[in-house]
């Protein structure tokens, strides 16, 4: 594949975090054991090569029991791969402001270009008032916040995925601020489309799905009014990225709308 291409939400882990008993259910999907070491980053870039990713955006995770991935870790990563890896950020919803000077320090002398919160790991819908300070932030620093919808693969609740009240009324909260909705948002796909074709600052990546299973009204939204608001993710390492791109062939989509689905919306929306 010679077009450019951009993975928005990956994360390159560390062994705590691919041991984890949170996800158990995906270890049990995959038939993958627990590991006795971490992922080389060797291997990680390997794997973005077999699929031709030019780019990757690797998140660092936050969680009420400490990071996960710490950011110190996303920009090791980033300093040893530059042309490689692009920084989004963690923070700790427990502690608002602690949350709101680390961010603008990771995107003001780091250069990340996102913060990402995973709320099932919070059990905090996004609309809990721990979230505000740090979208007030986001829109201080021109950067997206990137948050997960749909139902959840590991062994948590599902209910602060839901696309609507929740990203609908954040939208509605802060017209300004860049939203990313990670992982479709099935089973609540329709709702996620309608909220990313009401508000201009709402955008969809397909993170944890390959091509061949994407929703067929996600992939209809695609091809026609909603080519600018969705973006390629994979998920690594749960899922690679060959497998993500496998089918990609087969969704029938025009030239246009698979350079903006594969790069060009990333390249708009989080200024790469």
């Amino acid at each position: 594949m010679s077009e450019r291409i951009i993975d928005v939400w990956m994360q390159h882990p560390n062994l705590e975090f691919s041991n984890h008993e949170m996800f158990a259910s995906l270890r049990r999907w995959n038939k993958t054991d627990i590991l006795t070491e971490a992922i080389p980053l060797d291997w990680t870039l390997a794997a973005m090569d077999q699929a031709g990713i030019d780019k990757s955006l690797a998140c660092a995770w936050s969680s009420p029991n400490g990071y996960l991935i710490s950011n110190e870790e996303v920009a090791d990563i980033v300093q040893k791969a530059p042309d490689r890896f692009v920084g989004v950020a963690g923070a700790n919803l427990a502690k608002p402001m602690e949350a709101v000077r680390e961010l603008r320090k990771w995107v003001s002398e780091y250069g990340f270009k996102a913060l990402r919160i995973v709320q099932w790991v919070w059990n905090l819908p996004p609309t809990d008032p721990l979230y505000y300070p740090l979208y007030a932030e986001c829109v201080n620093l021109g950067v997206p916040i990137c948050l997960q919808v749909g139902h959840t693969g590991p062994l948590r609740p599902s209910e602060t995925g839901r696309p609507i009240p929740y990203i609908d009324q954040i939208a509605l909260d802060f017209p300004e601020l860049q939203i990313v909705g990670g992982h479709v948002g099935y089973p609540w796909t329709t709702e996620m489309i309608a909220v990313a074709t009401k508000h201009e600052n709402v955008f969809i990546d397909t993170s944890a799905y390959s091509a061949n299973r994407f929703p067929p009204e996600l992939v209809e939204f695609m091809k026609s009014n909603g080519r600018k608001k969705v973006m390629f993710g994979t998920n690594y390492p749960m899922i690679t990225p060959e497998k993500c791109l496998r089918d990609l062939d087969s969704l029938g989509m025009d030239e246009e709308s698979r350079a903006l689905f594969l790069s060009g919306n990333a390249e708009r929306v989080f200024k790469l």
